[in-house]
């Protein structure tokens, strides 16, 4: 006798417990707190620069490492894309990793080890007076590493806890973790920031240093930490194919009874199951669908990530506004992308499919691109267009990076057999970093050679590439929507 987590015959809700919540509380401000730092030395850049070149009055030898802000402005260009290599690399190892080890370990020593660097980074030399470049690269080559083993464990800790049954929406829900993070960032950093950017990096480094304390000794990874006595906790949904063109079977020989929000599998004389093996990088690769979401997330990341380093930017530069109000207004960016990833999550749990989803929404952000494109210098209707623009880039970004890599790593070719959830979402995500951290330097380049319109153009071809990249798989699911109706139909 089996239990697995799942419960539709018992209401939505009913079939969640306390431990579902805290399990995701835990990972949800885990990578909230993470979110939070990374967008810390996004806003801290103009401090960071000044202190890093002379002043008027007074040439310090010893924090002065460039003569000209421009110089200091390349370099920390330089950091953002080191740190975005360096995490797509970490992310592909960090997955596999997490496949093999307990999440739970792996979680924590990342966000205490990237806590620890970013206070050395910003904190510490400030303190001490010393500055050097090759200094700072090393730390955010080790900070991108680190930070690259929080999302696969987190997102595998979801996926062990919620079943394929609602995982639209509850993933939608929860990946609004790391717009909540940007949001938190900019409040703490901007609070602090008068006293000094150090500051900054003390603050969110010792928030994400008592998190990971707290996520060490306060999760647990799956049901089987509360009394399951299966040596596999697998939904009771999980087994069936994300992409299939035919239509969902009972299993025979099972017979499955809803007792206290759990389904209980009854197996006949089946012998106990063996605790499944962690999948391999390249057959996890080779899983239906990960390819193609992983090259439609690096188009996607592109545009989503350019948002998150050149807003306030663009909005400072372009419209004449001062720093404080362009910050404040690229909030609403992360705003539409909490929605869109919510309710597009929903809409993806009521149909059962995920692509035809993101197909809609993609083909609407290209045209929300071209408005924003030509937004007014107005901040109430540049804010509308931010907000309807996140909605429909950010929702579509956050399904990919949770649910839908979520879905990927508990298909049917891995049903009972093999572990591949954190794998699979390092691969996903990894792809979508390398896009990510190519696409800063394309930004640079194409604004400074064409201007800010050709940029989103740049974004509109890039949002059109996600497109098709996962078009064999929009086909498919709607071939599947529409045998599934023809067969109800025949059946009425």
């Amino acid at each position: 006798v089996t239990p697995v987590m799942s419960s539709p015959c018992c209401g939505f809700l009913a079939q969640y417990t306390h431990h579902h919540l805290v399990a995701f509380l835990l990972t949800f401000f885990s990578y909230v707190l993470l979110h939070a730092s990374r967008k810390t030395f996004s806003n801290v850049k103009v401090s960071i620069s000044a202190q890093w070149t002379p002043s008027f009055a007074l040439l310090d030898l010893f924090s002065d490492l460039f003569r000209y802000s421009d110089e200091a402005t390349l370099f920390l260009g330089v950091l953002d894309t080191i740190f975005l290599f360096s995490y797509a690399v970490g992310l592909y190892m960090s997955g596999v990793i997490g496949d093999r080890m307990n999440l739970r370990y792996v979680l924590s020593f990342g966000l205490c080890g990237s806590a620890i660097v970013e206070f050395v980074f910003g904190t510490l030399t400030e303190w001490l007076q010393f500055y050097n470049i090759y200094l700072y690269c090393g730390l955010w080559v080790l900070n991108g590493l680190l930070q690259s083993a929080v999302w696969p464990c987190v997102v595998a800790v979801m996926g062990n806890w919620f079943g394929k049954s609602g995982r639209g929406f509850v993933f939608g829900l929860w990946s609004a973790c790391a717009s909540v993070g940007n949001i938190l960032g900019a409040f703490l950093a901007s609070s602090v920031l008068k006293y000094g950017y150090e500051y900054a990096f003390l603050v969110t480094s010792v928030l994400q240093f008592a998190g990971g304390v707290v996520v060490f000794f306060g999760l647990l990874t799956s049901p089987k930490e509360v009394g399951d006595p299966s040596p596999v906790e697998r939904d009771a949904d999980s087994h069936r194919p994300l992409m299939s063109d035919e239509e969902d079977e009972e299993e025979e020989g099972s017979e499955e009874v809803c007792d206290g929000g759990y389904y209980t599998i009854q197996q006949g004389d089946e012998e106990p199951r063996e605790t499944p093996k962690a999948i391999g990088f390249c057959q996890a690769f080779c899983l239906p669908g990960v390819l193609p979401y992983s090259l439609a997330y690096a188009c996607l990341k592109l545009v989503n990530y350019s948002f998150f380093f050149w807003l306030p930017f663009y909005l400072s530069r372009n419209f004449g506004w001062k720093e404080a109000q362009a910050d404040r207004l690229s909030v609403w960016y992360d705003v539409g992308g909490i929605i869109g990833g919510t309710i597009q999550g929903l809409i993806s749990d009521c149909m059962g499919k995920r692509a035809p989803v993101l197909a809609v929404s993609l083909l609407l952000a290209m045209g929300a691109l071209v408005g924003y494109s030509h937004s007014p210098p107005d901040q109430v209707v540049n804010a509308a267009l931010l907000a309807t623009t996140g909605f429909f880039i950010g929702g579509p970004s956050n399904m990919i990076s949770s649910a839908i890599s979520a879905d990927l790593g508990r298909q049917e070719a891995l049903r009972g057999s093999q572990e591949a959830l954190a794998t699979v979402t390092g691969i996903v995500d990894g792809t979508g970093s390398i896009g990510a951290a190519a696409g800063q330097y394309l930004v640079s380049l194409i604004e400074s050679k064409l201007g800010w319109m050709c940029v989103f153009y740049f974004f509109i071809v890039m949002t059109g590439g996600s497109i098709v990249f996962i078009l064999p798989l929009i086909v498919t699911e709607i071939r599947a929507m529409w045998r599934d109706r023809q067969a109800r139909t025949y059946q009425l």
